[in-house]
Protein backbone atom coordinates (compact mmCIF):
# COMPACT_ATOMS: atom_id res chain seq x y z
CA UNK A 1 0.00 0.00 0.00
CA UNK A 2 2.98 2.31 1.01
CA UNK A 3 5.27 1.02 -1.66
CA UNK A 4 6.24 3.54 -4.16
CA UNK A 5 5.29 2.49 -7.88
CA UNK A 6 8.24 2.55 -10.84
CA UNK A 7 6.99 5.56 -12.62
CA UNK A 8 5.91 5.10 -16.62
CA UNK A 9 4.96 7.56 -18.74
CA UNK A 10 1.60 6.49 -18.71
CA UNK A 11 1.22 6.93 -14.62
CA UNK A 12 2.35 10.62 -15.12
CA UNK A 13 0.15 11.67 -17.58
CA UNK A 14 -3.17 10.23 -15.71
CA UNK A 15 -1.77 11.75 -12.72
CA UNK A 16 -1.36 14.88 -14.31
CA UNK A 17 -4.94 14.73 -15.96
CA UNK A 18 -6.24 13.74 -12.28
CA UNK A 19 -4.80 16.64 -11.49
CA UNK A 20 -6.25 19.28 -13.90
CA UNK A 21 -9.53 17.69 -13.58
CA UNK A 22 -9.55 18.22 -10.34
CA UNK A 23 -8.64 21.99 -10.22
CA UNK A 24 -10.83 22.25 -13.06
CA UNK A 25 -13.85 21.48 -11.91
CA UNK A 26 -13.39 23.10 -8.31
CA UNK A 27 -12.56 26.19 -10.51
CA UNK A 28 -15.94 25.73 -12.86
CA UNK A 29 -18.25 25.01 -9.59
CA UNK A 30 -16.73 28.41 -7.48
CA UNK A 31 -19.85 29.84 -8.39
CA UNK A 32 -21.94 27.42 -7.12
CA UNK A 33 -20.04 26.57 -3.89
CA UNK A 34 -21.31 23.06 -3.69
CA UNK A 35 -19.55 22.20 -0.32
CA UNK A 36 -19.65 18.46 -0.43
CA UNK A 37 -18.94 18.14 -3.69
CA UNK A 38 -15.45 19.92 -3.89
CA UNK A 39 -14.63 17.88 -0.68
CA UNK A 40 -15.94 14.54 -2.96
CA UNK A 41 -13.29 15.91 -5.60
CA UNK A 42 -10.57 16.22 -3.07
CA UNK A 43 -11.11 13.12 -1.84
CA UNK A 44 -10.85 11.35 -4.97
CA UNK A 45 -8.11 13.57 -6.45
CA UNK A 46 -6.14 12.61 -3.01
CA UNK A 47 -6.64 9.06 -3.77
CA UNK A 48 -6.34 8.70 -7.16
CA UNK A 49 -2.76 10.39 -7.50
CA UNK A 50 -1.69 8.51 -4.24
CA UNK A 51 -2.24 5.04 -6.57
CA UNK A 52 -1.03 6.47 -9.50
CA UNK A 53 2.28 8.11 -7.90
CA UNK A 54 2.59 5.90 -4.61
CA UNK A 55 2.02 7.83 -1.11
CA UNK A 56 4.05 11.03 -0.58
CA UNK A 57 3.48 13.43 2.30
CA UNK A 58 3.27 16.27 -0.27
CA UNK A 59 -0.51 14.76 -0.91
CA UNK A 60 -1.39 15.33 3.04
CA UNK A 61 -0.88 19.21 3.32
CA UNK A 62 -2.50 20.00 -0.63
CA UNK A 63 -5.55 17.89 1.11
CA UNK A 64 -5.44 20.17 4.01
CA UNK A 65 -4.94 23.02 1.94
CA UNK A 66 -7.79 22.57 -0.88
CA UNK A 67 -10.00 22.86 2.51
CA UNK A 68 -9.45 26.84 3.19
CA UNK A 69 -12.08 28.90 1.17
CA UNK A 70 -9.65 31.13 -0.80
CA UNK A 71 -6.55 28.75 -1.62
CA UNK A 72 -9.35 26.12 -3.09
CA UNK A 73 -8.96 28.50 -6.57
CA UNK A 74 -5.01 27.68 -6.73
CA UNK A 75 -3.73 24.68 -8.99
CA UNK A 76 -3.18 22.65 -5.79
CA UNK A 77 -3.19 19.47 -7.34
CA UNK A 78 -1.46 20.06 -10.11
CA UNK A 79 1.35 21.83 -8.55
CA UNK A 80 1.41 18.89 -5.78
CA UNK A 81 1.69 16.07 -9.11
CA UNK A 82 4.24 18.22 -10.08
CA UNK A 83 6.37 18.49 -7.21
CA UNK A 84 5.80 14.51 -6.22
CA UNK A 85 6.54 13.61 -10.15
CA UNK A 86 9.91 15.74 -9.59
CA UNK A 87 10.79 14.11 -6.31
CA UNK A 88 9.69 10.23 -8.05
CA UNK A 89 12.05 10.96 -11.19
CA UNK A 90 15.01 12.21 -9.15
CA UNK A 91 14.86 9.30 -6.60
CA UNK A 92 14.58 7.04 -8.77
CA UNK A 93 17.40 8.32 -10.91
CA UNK A 94 19.71 7.32 -7.64
CA UNK A 95 18.37 4.18 -7.23
CA UNK A 96 18.85 3.12 -10.61
CA UNK A 97 21.55 0.76 -11.53
CA UNK A 98 24.75 2.28 -13.41
CA UNK A 99 24.53 2.20 -16.75
CA UNK A 100 26.53 -1.08 -18.84
CA UNK A 101 29.19 -0.15 -20.87
CA UNK A 102 32.48 -0.11 -21.22
CA UNK A 103 34.71 1.15 -18.65
CA UNK A 104 37.79 4.09 -19.79
CA UNK A 105 40.64 4.01 -17.37
CA UNK A 106 43.04 7.09 -18.00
Amino acid sequence: MFQTPILTRNRVRLAYAVAITADALQFLLLPLSWAFVEQAIDVMAMVLAWRLLGFHPLLLPTFALEFLPVVDMLPTWTACVALVVSFRRKQQADQSPPREGPVIDV
